[in-house]
């Protein structure tokens, strides 16, 4: 879709829309008249993920009662529901509202009513953190209010074009999306000035003092962490699995999330499967004992998992998707498997990369320094704090 169509269509569904929208600001208007905020921020849920994890980051720069959460999906698992619950900001879940289609009237009655809320702050700053319903909202708030949107994957490029006039910063987490979005503009001649809304800001992971580098001694422990997504493609990563104890070599893999139903019985039966680790302090104890981290994933931002992984010299081995190739250079800080559309060649080359580990081919301490120098380099909380600070705040 081009940047002219996706504004039709938007105009489209506005005028259809118009009816239900009008009746919810009415409501708004007798509802919404005491409870007024400043930071309204629009997050999808509080499944356990990366994106989650950063937009409850963004929450702790927040003064508590400024703000509001509005959770718009349904979630599949609410690992993070609690720590959301702990920031203590005040949370909305409009997911059994505007999360059905079979009633998605209610959907825009309540962009009329949110709106209206919105609109009786002073100098409102509305915040959308990859949430559909954050688009939903923002074509209906006045022109004062600070409109900020944070992207972590091109997924999202098609649809958000539309908006790209009535956003005042677009926040991304990689280099690589921000030149992606610089060629959207380009492509569809919109104006150069547009472009300085766009900010590049990495995430951040706490990097611990002691870390024990990877090192290979006739074993490895290798570790998946993630959904099962179809992006995640765990499917390859158990095709791998399933090579090394086919040939009862000391490998053990582990895997974290709901990936059961994807991966083989045979790897099911000789590894480790976890639906989902909640407690933070676990999940670390898994990268800590972790020797590899592996992902054949078809397309990504940059995983927070990769970010921690690297934070404590560990090895990486991943597809070269999307971000990932701008933190990871092959066999200096990390490795790449360059196949991404072929997945028997993607399980080969991942074969290939452990067996030359096995081997000992690579100087894996060094491998992991270099990990931890992009770590310390890139993915300091002091820069994200500052750089979020400076959009939200200052």
């Amino acid at each position: 879709m081009t940047y002219r169509q996706s504004q039709i269509k938007i105009f489209i569904e506005g005028i259809l829309n118009l009816p239900f929208l009008i009746f919810g600001k009415i409501l708004g208007v007798l509802i919404c008249k005491k409870a007024r905020k400043k930071y309204f921020l629009f997050f999808s849920s509080a499944d356990i993920g990366g994106a989650p994890k950063v937009n409850l980051d963004i929450l702790q720069l927040l003064p508590i009662g400024d703000a509001v959460i509005i959770f718009s999906k349904r979630p599949k698992n609410a690992g993070f529901q609690y720590r959301f619950l702990e920031t203590k900001v005040q949370i909305v879940d409009l997911s059994k509202f505007v999360d059905h289609k079979i009633i998605h009237f209610m959907n825009v009655i309540f962009r009329g009513i949110i709106s209206v809320w919105i609109n009786s702050s002073e100098k409102p700053i509305v915040f959308g953190g990859e949430c559909m319903y954050f688009y939903k909202i923002i074509p209906h708030v006045k022109e004062s209010a600070k409109v900020i949107e944070l992207s972590h994957m091109d997924t999202w490029l098609n649809y958000n074009q539309c908006f790209i006039p009535i956003i005042d910063v677009r926040i991304v987490s990689t280099p690589k999306l921000k030149r992606e979005m610089e060629l959207q503009y380009f492509k569809n001649r919109i104006s150069k000035d547009f472009l300085k809304r766009i900010v590049c800001i990495d995430n951040w992971v706490e990097l611990p003092d002691q870390i024990q580098l990877s090192e290979c001694r006739g074993s490895l422990k290798i570790l998946f962490v993630g959904r099962g997504a179809p992006q995640k493609r765990v499917h390859l990563i158990s095709q791998i699995a399933e090579y090394f104890i086919d040939n009862q070599d000391n490998v053990d893999f582990t895997f974290i999330g709901d990936v059961r139903n994807i991966v083989s019985k045979k790897v099911i039966g000789k590894s480790r499967i976890i639906e989902y680790v909640s407690d933070q302090l676990e999940l670390k104890r898994f990268y800590d004992e972790s020797d590899v981290l592996i992902l054949t994933s078809s397309y990504e931002g940059l995983p927070i998992v990769i970010m921690e992984m690297m934070a404590r010299g560990k090895i990486v081995i991943s597809t070269a998707v999307d971000g990932i190739p701008d933190y990871i250079e092959d066999k200096i800080n990390g490795f790449l498997i360059k196949e991404i559309v072929h997945e028997g060649r993607v399980v080969a080359e991942g074969i290939e990369i452990i067996k030359e580990i096995l081997q000992e081919k690579f100087d894996l301490k060094s491998i992991g320094q270099n990990a931890r120098k992009t770590a310390e380099l890139k993915f300091r909380k002091n820069l994200f704090v500052e750089s979020y600070k400076k959009v939200l705040i200052n």
